[in-house]
């Protein structure tokens, strides 16, 4: 009989050859602490920070693979109420013109994991995607547009689309362009989908390079350096070869690589062209000016030398989305995450429109009756609320879209007199505000849209409204807009675990989908049908009890 200690031995070596074989695979679940093994989910007790830890539950051992712990990290901003329309008649946001949510939640169901639900931010999912939504006629630079259907996940219960869509410019007719490309390249950033997808997502960007754009890359770890001076795109062969040329390694001073890359932006400033840093990163800054509130200061103060900025996420594991969402909402800039090259390829080439802001600073605001609404609320849009005076403050950052770009907000509406009776009571009452002798609300109008918005770098801001006919029909018989923007919409509250879900179902969400792929440039609807079976073969009663 062997000796005790070499049967220890051998024991041993064949449970750590068995780890070492073992693939690895992350799931995150948004809690404050570790909680002990073995037990369900918890919800983040500090809702300001969600850190992405791992915890299973019993149900879920058997279909996910062994777990480590992650640093990711999520702001939680919880769910809007419905709001009791006595009280609060008014409703203003700040529109969200990111899609870096959808991307990441992709992600997380590519890979065989449920998002946290801090990760799932309604609007960005939505926003996501293009919709047919007509171009502006009156020479704005947006055009509104919407519609009012039956809430097919709450009965009795209306739902309102409203659709902005900037103006169109084909890419030869847009300004000239001068962005600088300021690319984390520190020790983190080691990794193929991190630093090598985006030099393969800034090789598709320079074919799109006209001679009159230019582009300068700077790269920061332990400090920021000069990576290309400003280049024609006449002289493409330079600028790829800079982009083939980055490397990773050191620590993460973002806070030196912006300085320097704004600084490059300003010396190459172009009156009346599009100036814009692209930086890109997994948001894990660790050197300087670190915080999300230092950063977020840094970049208010960037914002006014009318350089715009788009901020590119990439990697998982260490993946800062908080701080990268907040430098662009709070930087005149977008926010979009790079999950594979598909990805980049949307973000860089097929939407490339997005990096021309047409307006900026657009809010919406809406005033409910209490005759007509007993309650409503905002489906997403909970980083992006504004108070009632801030409509009119012109001083009030608010959000971008760029040309070609479609914004889409759903309000969840419970009505006061019964859902048969709508239209008949709609049509006797003036809804909503802006009513004035010059422009009388129309008899046959159920509500006023109020928008705001400047032409870039104006400082004064442009009112123009939307009137909404009294017509409001079945969901079935809704637009393709309507229905697909509500598929979408569901599909985020069905993974942020909603208390507004109601009878929310995947079959629900699949079958609306479906139905609503008249209009799919891109293929992307088809695709978010593939995620949706993915998400619900995943989220099946047993495995999940908490999401349907």
């Amino acid at each position: 009989m062997l000796p005790k200690a070499v049967v220890l031995s051998l024991l041993l070596l064949v449970f750590f050859t068995a780890c070492q074989n073992t693939e690895r695979k992350t799931r995150y679940v948004p809690v404050t602490e570790a909680a002990p093994a073995m037990e369900a989910p918890a919800a983040p007790a500090d809702e300001s920070a969600a850190v992405a830890n791992d915890v299973a539950s019993p149900a879920t051992i058997e279909k996910m693979e062994p777990m480590t712990l992650t640093s990711e990290t999520f702001k939680d901003y919880g769910e809007n109420p419905f709001t009791n329309t006595l009280q609060q008649p008014v409703s203003t946001f700040a529109i969200d013109a990111d899609g870096a949510s959808y991307a990441n939640v992709r992600r997380f169901l590519t890979n065989g994991q449920l998002p946290p639900p801090a990760a799932v931010r309604v609007e960005e999912m939505v926003n996501y995607f293009p919709f047919d939504y007509a171009n502006p006629t009156d020479g704005k630079p947006i055009a509104l547009n919407g519609e009012i259907s039956d809430c097919p996940w709450a009965k009795g219960h209306k739902l309102l689309r409203l659709g902005v869509k900037g103006k169109d410019i084909a890419r030869q007719e847009l300004p000239a362009c001068n962005f600088v490309f300021l690319v984390d390249v520190s020790g983190s950033m080691d990794d193929p989908d991190k630093l090598d997808l985006l030099k393969e997502a800034f090789l598709l960007f320079s074919e799109t390079l006209r001679p009159q754009d230019k582009v300068a890359i700077v790269t920061y770890a332990g400090e920021a350096g000069v990576a290309l001076e400003s280049t024609s795109g006449k002289n493409v062969g330079a600028i790829r070869k800079a982009i083939k040329n980055m490397e990773s390694g050191g620590s993460t001073n973002g806070a030196g690589g912006i300085h320097k890359a704004y600084e490059i932006a300003q010396q190459n400033f172009i009156r009346n062209g599009n100036n814009r840093v692209l930086l890109a990163t997994d948001g894990d800054f660790n050197v300087g000016v670190s915080s999300e509130e230092e950063l977020v200061k840094l970049i208010e103060k960037k914002r006014e030398s009318g350089v715009f900025l788009t901020v590119i996420g990439v990697g998982e594991g260490n993946y800062q989305d908080a701080k990268m969402e907040q430098l662009a909402d709070n930087g005149n800039g977008t926010y979009e995450y790079l999950d594979n090259l598909q990805q980049a390829e949307k973000v860089f080439v097929q939407e490339f429109g997005k990096f021309f802001t047409v307006a900026q600073d657009v809010k919406i605001q809406f005033r409910f009756n209490p005759k007509l609404v007993k309650s409503y609320r905002l489906v997403g849009y909970e980083n992006r609320m504004l108070e009632r005076e801030e409509f009119y403050d012109d001083k009030k950052d608010a959000g971008e879209i760029g040309a070609g770009q479609c914004i889409t907000a759903l309000y969840e509406i419970e009505p006061v007199v019964k859902p048969e009776t709508w239209g008949q009571k709609v049509k006797s009452l003036a809804w909503l505000t802006g009513v004035t002798p010059e422009k009388p609300l129309d008899a046959s109008a159920a509500l006023r849209i109020n928008c705001r918005y400047k032409t870039p770098g104006a400082k004064e801001s442009q009112p123009f409204s939307l009137d909404l006919l009294a017509q409001t029909t079945d969901f079935g018989s809704a637009s393709e807009n309507m229905r697909f923007a509500t598929a979408v919409a569901s599909a985020g509250m069905l993974l942020k675990q909603s208390e507004n879900k109601g009878d929310l179902k995947w079959k629900d969400v699949i079958n609306w989908a479906n139905h609503a792929d008249g209009f799919d440039p891109g293929q992307w609807r088809s695709e978010f049908v593939e995620m949706a079976q993915e998400a619900k073969s995943q989220l099946e009663p047993g495995l999940f009890s908490e999401v349907r």
